[in-house]
């Protein structure tokens, strides 16, 4: 949890979000528009990940005992972006914008590399205490403890499991109360709860199985505003800083934003704190709640 004390809930603001005041232009985008596919905007971009690869190698010869990877650098790496860009925290849902008081990043993990396995959905939560090694060990225990089993062992993955069973003519009208809630903000903590469409950050780890990174589509469902992927790590020319090219370890990623929670600067900005971190992996080794003192 954040070290900072949580704040009092006031009026309209939803058990996951406290209600922000949006500039004039984002609080009319929010009525013109206000389904979140209707706002999608799509960033994509090559990252040199030479610096991080050689840190990740030299890391994990120190410590033999687990594996620490690309991933658990990146999931680290958004969120030290998030923390520090707060504005990368907001949603908009029933015409009105929101600020998460907690940084929340989901994935979906394959039980099983094999056509037709199940998949299970994890969601963690990043705390001001935590740095790369303490991140990266609580994903490498959730994905083992998840594929102990082919099937559902709880959280999200059993109540869709429940719901999915239920007739089409009892499904349907639950499904309108249930959107109809999510709207109001009043949704039931089990149904919001591990669910990744209730998240900061959606990613997907498509390198994992050798895809490039694509746009992934938002949901008009939830509050997620902000879904990255991440694809196959490949060498690339690139043009460095003093006008020579070299051969780089580079990895593409691919962002799907809803626009409406900041504008186009502040995103990039963003983009290039995460560009300096996988530059400056060393950076990784901060507690979250530390600013990184990066310079935009």
């Amino acid at each position: 949890m954040s070290n900072e004390p949580k704040k009092k809930r006031r009026w309209g603001d939803r058990r996951d979000g406290r209600q922000v005041k949006a500039p004039g232009l984002q609080t009319i985008m929010c009525y013109l528009w206000p389904y979140r596919t209707d706002c999608e905007v799509y960033l994509n971009d090559v990252i040199d990940a030479t610096e991080l690869l050689q840190y990740l190698e030299k890391r994990n010869a120190e410590h033999p005992e687990y594996k620490t990877t690309l991933f658990h650098a990146a999931v680290t790496g958004m969120a030290r972006m998030v923390k520090e860009r707060p504005l990368m925290n907001r949603f908009i849902q029933g015409y009105r914008m929101y600020e998460r008081d907690e940084i929340t990043i989901s994935f979906v993990v394959k039980r099983r590399f094999a056509d037709g396995a199940e998949e299970s959905l994890m969601v963690l939560k990043p705390r001001d205490e935590d740095t790369l090694d303490s991140i990266s060990q609580r994903i490498v225990g959730n994905v083992k403890e998840t594929r102990k089993s082919e099937h559902a062992t709880g959280g999200i993955d059993e109540v869709l499991d429940k719901f999915a069973a239920l007739p089409r003519f009892l499904l349907i009208p639950i499904v309108r109360i249930i959107r109809w809630l999510d709207f109001w903000g009043v949704n039931p903590k089990f149904l919001t709860e591990g669910d990744p469409n209730y998240t900061t950050i959606l990613t997907s780890n498509l390198g994992s199985i050798q895809c490039p990174s694509v746009h992934h589509h938002l949901s008009n469902y939830g509050t997620n505003s902000i879904m990255i992927t991440i694809g196959t790590l490949h060498k690339q020319e690139m043009l460095m800083a003093d006008g020579t090219k070299e051969i780089r370890d580079v990895v593409d990623i691919g962002a799907t934003l809803d626009e409406r929670i900041a504008d186009g600067f502040y995103f990039a900005k963003s983009l290039k704190l995460i560009k300096h971190i996988f530059a400056h992996p060393e950076m990784l080794e901060l507690p979250l709640g530390e600013h990184s003192g990066f310079e935009y």
